[in-house]
């Protein structure tokens, strides 16, 4: 699951908790569907952030040297 429908899960999960006024439809209680979706959604954000987010992080290393050489020495 994505982030993208991670965020669809918590937006159609807090629509049906918080904003339908029906409360119940046929023997389900939409208002706990809407936790479930939401709890859901946040699960898989955080699932997702954790997963992917170390591989998009790369380590770039610059190495420098400097070579210091003295001008008395004949190989100079």
């Amino acid at each position: 699951m994505g982030i993208g429908a991670s965020v669809f899960l918590l937006a159609v999960g807090a629509i049906l908790a918080f904003a339908v006024t029906a409360k119940e439809v046929v023997g389900l209680n939409i208002h706990a569907i809407g936790y479930i979706l939401m709890a859901a959604g946040l699960l898989g954000l955080i699932l997702t952030l954790v997963i992917w987010g170390p591989r998009n992080r790369q380590a770039n290393t610059v190495v420098e040297e400097r070579v210091v050489r003295d001008p008395g020495d004949p190989h100079y």
